[in-house]
């Protein structure tokens, strides 16, 4: 599955459309062509014509359109990426690669040389176009796997913007936990994608700094590919069927949900996120409460209140933060109010008649609660709010995880170029100008079937 682990997707995880892969219906129609008419230079017996042929290459032997090639896939994305999409890019490769043959598909994956590096690297770049690092090496018959290019490139690209961005962001969280939720900024078809490329960026970030992030994510979709399952809290919908009581749809909840699932109340919808943070707080208690005193602990767990989520309009001033100084720091979730929540839920429990022997408890409990902050946070927030030290114990992200921009350093684009070609029993660097055959101490080589990798390709 990764790194992680030393096992690779199978290509049945993917739900690859063969079909239309294999006839070049996700190709740039450039490669299309290119395949089609190299095609047509073998079923014609064309030599190679042209000049520039290498001292002691005999051009009668040279069939352009059976050329073997040396290819290799690149991103150059500083100072690093982590690297993902590379099981799907090699699952495209072994599905698709090969030809046509009185409408049969002829598969060739055997006949080729790959090499690739495993899902969940961090992979560095110094910014020299001349120092990229390959993360897939094949050499092999072009014609055969040129209309691959495109779609295992839009593999690795999305998979590994994605996971890069999330590793960012749990950087500049400090490694507290990151909710994933991109899942409605994007296609719904790439969840299992993108879900899967936030595990391996959790991972890549918990082995790199020795942390200890979990993996959240709120679909099951985005689990598909590595056996996650979504988890949720309480939406504004939920309290809107409860007539605006919060307190209220937080308890049925707690009563018929499953205890695993964690009980996080969403605390804005009235743009009070303190009031509605305490009568939350207060009524659940008073159930956990009720539950222990009976003897009921398996009942007191659910109503453990796990945390509470402030998710204010980067448009309003919550009722809880009066004005201060430039209005624009006092709208959305802003440090003083997860500051204000955390002061009041710590001290929530003064509030409550106790008997002596719940004041202990009844404190820990109040102070077990967990802050999770969303609304259009980003690394550069979320560093800020760090630096301030607010007291959030989780961040939710969306948007930012899924951004392409390169003024902005978080667009991941990867590029194929051939840079070797077979001529005889030789091969030759040939790669257009400012491009070279790169070298990356992480590939690894491919099974393909081939019994002998050394051996000359036979078709």
């Amino acid at each position: 599955m990764s790194v992680f682990d030393g096992r690779r997707l199978p290509p049945s995880t993917f739900k690859l459309d063969t079909d239309r892969l294999q006839s070049g219906w996700y190709s740039d129609k450039y490669f299309l062509n290119i395949a089609l008419l190299l095609r047509d230079l073998a079923a014609t017996g064309y030599r190679f014509e042209g000049s520039g042929a290498p001292e002691g290459i005999d051009l009668e032997a040279l069939c352009t359109g059976d050329i073997e090639v040396e290819m290799q896939w690149f991103t150059r994305r500083q100072p690093f990426s982590v690297i993902a999409g590379v099981d799907e890019a090699l699952a495209i490769l072994r599905e698709n690669t090969g030809y046509y043959q009185q409408g049969n598909f002829i598969n060739t994956f055997e006949c080729m040389q790959v090499e690739a590096v495993q899902d969940g690297i961090l992979l560095k770049y110094d910014g020299d176009a001349a120092n990229v690092a390959p993360v897939i090496r094949v050499r092999g018959r072009y014609r055969d796997f040129a209309v691959l290019e495109t779609p295992t490139l839009g593999a690795l690209t999305d998979a590994t913007r994605v996971a890069t961005n999330v590793y960012n962001v749990l950087d500049a969280a400090n490694g507290k936990d990151v909710q994933f939720f991109p899942a409605r900024f994007a296609h719904y078809k790439l969840q299992a994608l993108h879900g899967y490329a936030y595990s391996l960026a959790v991972q890549a970030y918990n082995s790199a700094r020795g942390g200890h992030s979990g993996l959240f994510i709120s679909t099951d979709e985005q689990g598909a590919w590595w056996g996650g399952r979504g988890g949720g809290t309480v939406a504004h919908a939920a309290i809107a069927c409860f007539l605006g009581d919060m307190a209220e749809a937080m308890l049925q909840f707690a009563c018929h949900r499953p205890t695993e699932m964690p009980r996080i109340a969403l605390v804005d919808f009235h743009n009070d996120c303190l009031d509605d943070t305490l009568k939350v707080m207060r009524r659940m208690f008073e159930r956990y409460r009720a539950a222990m005193d009976a003897g009921k602990p398996e009942e007191a767990a659910r109503y453990v209140l796990y945390g509470v989520r402030p998710d204010t309009s980067g448009s309003l001033r919550d009722a809880s933060v009066p004005p201060l100084g430039d209005p624009k720091l006092d709208l959305g979730v802003n440090p003083r109010l997860v500051h204000n929540l955390r002061d009041a839920m710590n001290a929530a429990w003064q509030q409550w008649d106790l008997p002596p022997e719940w004041m202990v408890p009844a404190q820990s409990w109040c102070r077990s609660v967990k802050i999770v902050v969303t609304g259009g946070f980003d690394p550069e927030r979320i560093h800020r709010f760090e630096q301030l030290k607010v007291p959030v114990d989780i961040y939710g992200v969306g948007t930012a995880l899924l951004s392409n921009c390169a003024q902005c350093g978080t667009n991941n684009d990867f590029t194929a170029d051939i840079v070797r070609v077979k001529l005889g029993d030789q091969w030759i660097d040939m790669a257009k100008v400012g491009r070279k055959a790169g070298t990356n101490p992480w590939l690894e080589a491919v099974p393909t079937g081939r019994q002998d990798s050394a051996k000359n390709i036979s078709y």
